[in-house]
């Protein structure tokens, strides 16, 4: 009997310790999550069984910090999200301590900078380029110069290093887990920036991106903390983006200047333009359906498309809506006959051609937390009245009924949404289908199947007509979408060859 109640009491003490979602929390997870929060977050905690209930309150406290920073819900419990955020790639610097802050930067405008040694990944001539780049991310918003060396003591001395190595207080863990480090400006290691030999560096998509992580690291080594907005170059953890396409955010932007300041010699001013509704490069800022039409949103302007009718029309945003600023970010149709745009952490809600009173608000209000600045896209399913917020690599869902976020969000959106990739422009419904704008891609999604169904150019809705190929191929052109196990091929190539012969059969007859 006395094992019996034993047994019991040691059952509710492991109970109350470890969250019921995961007896899921096994001991390997434990220990990865100690080491994660030991080692980004400032973890300590005492090794004696005495001070067990005390050393669990550190780390639901870490764990709550943790989750706040990468926008997750804040449980203190090891859930699977949180778990899933830990074992992503990741700068090894710390997210808190003196790293949470902005650090005095260096007191001159011209840097040196010394590569040690080249990985055997890539050819010499491909490192010295990614270097070079990643620091002329920061100094074409600063007025920072930087120098290559060969030989010498550089200010920042980049160098390819596995596990434990040199002086450096900090160790590398194998392939994954932490791809590099760099050290603030100072003497000594400061400015010092180290890759993981141990990873598979790329200049291209497949790997680990040397620019980007490269361009990452030296934001440190010119001061800078890590940032929770997940659209910026500073954020912790790797993400694969377009290495040619600027990577730098607003955010980026704002830290560097704040202690460099701004570049010597200004930009020009650009003018604004007018966006051609057939450039085969379009990108939308916002799309939204309203009552019977669809609305695209770029810079100033917007274009109209009613439902089953080919005429659009062009106007700009300030003849309907005086008061709306201009590069709009998301907007979406609620099921009351209401439209919300969203910029930054404001947004508006309008019926008809007015602006509805007491707008804008922020968009904290609808339960997001402090740590998401601005929302990518928006778009409600009117059939389930549920509406999806993309914020960067997440995505939220809103019950339009109880004006509430549902439990279980943030998602990753290439879990919830398979094969439409990390990120969201815009959005909308359209006919039962949602459509996906990425860049200057479109993707038809079947909700229910869960699945690409086709993909399009983002002005297809406006009948352009696709430019002849220069080359005259007329063999059959195949692009392959793979998703969900589906394979969508189209046959462009061939169907205008098929347009050519019968025009060309009808100038005939009508000769004859």
């Amino acid at each position: 009997m006395k094992s019996l109640l034993l047994l019991f009491l040691f059952f509710i003490t492991f109970s109350s310790a470890f969250p019921v979602d995961r007896l899921m929390e096994n001991e390997e997870d434990m220990q990865l999550a100690q080491a994660y929060l030991n080692q980004f977050y400032s973890l300590e905690i005492e090794g004696s069984h005495l001070v067990q209930s005390k050393n669990r309150s550190l780390i639901d406290g870490k764990l709550q910090e943790m989750q706040a920073f990468f926008g997750l819900k804040v449980t203190g419990k090891l859930d699977s999200n949180t778990l899933e955020i830990m074992k992503t790639p990741r700068c090894g610097v710390p997210d808190v301590g003196q790293y949470g802050y902005t650090l005095p930067g260096w007191r001159k405008h011209n840097l040196t900078y010394r590569l040690m040694n080249y990985t055997p990944d890539m050819a010499r001539a491909d490192v010295d380029e990614a270097i070079q780049d990643a620091l002329q991310v920061w100094s074409k918003v600063t007025p920072l110069t930087f120098t290559k060396i060969s030989k010498g003591i550089a200010d920042i001395m980049i160098a390819f290093r596995t596990r434990v190595h040199g002086r450096c207080p900090r160790y590398f863990d194998g392939p994954l887990g932490v791809l590099g480090h760099a050290f603030p400006p100072g003497l000594g290691l400061g400015g010092d920036t180290h890759f993981d030999e141990d990873e598979n560096w790329t200049k291209g998509a497949e790997g680990f991106n040397l620019f980007l992580v490269a361009a990452h690291e030296f934001g440190h080594s010119l001061g800078l903390s890590h940032s929770n907005d997940q659209t910026a170059l500073m954020f912790p953890n790797y993400i694969s983006l377009d290495p040619s396409k600027y990577p730098l955010s607003q955010d980026d932007i704002s830290g560097i200047q704040s202690i460099y300041g701004r570049p010597k010699v200004p930009a020009k001013p650009k003018k604004p333009t007018v966006p051609h509704a057939c450039d085969p490069d379009l990108t939308f800022d916002a799309v939204t359906t309203y009552r019977r039409e669809v609305m695209f949103f770029k810079g100033r302007h917007l274009w109209r498309i009613y439902y089953d009718i080919t005429d659009v029309e062009f106007e700009l945003i300030a003849s309907f809506w005086p008061s709306l600023p201009a590069d709009l970010q998301a907007a979406y149709e609620n099921p009351k006959d209401k439209i919300l745009v969203f910029k930054g952490e404001n947004f508006w809600m309008i019926r008809g051609y007015a602006v509805l009173p007491d707008y804008p608000k922020s968009i904290h209000t609808l339960g997001f937390p402090s740590s998401v600045k601005k929302i990518d896209a928006a778009v409600c399913d009117q059939n389930t009245r549920k509406t999806y917020f993309f914020v960067g690599i997440w995505c939220w869902r809103y019950d339009e009924m109880t004006q509430t976020m549902e439990k279980g969000f943030p998602q990753r959106v290439i879990k919830h949404f398979p094969g439409i990739g990390l990120r969201v422009d815009a959005a909308f419904q359209y006919k039962g289908f949602f459509y996906f704008s990425r860049g200057s891609k479109q993707f038809e999604y079947d909700v229910k199947a869960k699945n690409i169904t086709r993909i399009m150019r983002t002005n297809t809705w406006f009948q352009c007509k696709e430019p002849l190929n220069s080359s005259f191929d007329f063999g059959v052109n195949k692009e392959k979408v793979h998703s969900g196990g589906v394979e969508i091929l189209y046959h462009k190539s061939l169907s205008l060859f098929i347009f050519i012969i019968i025009h060309l059969l009808k100038n005939i007859y009508s000769y004859q």
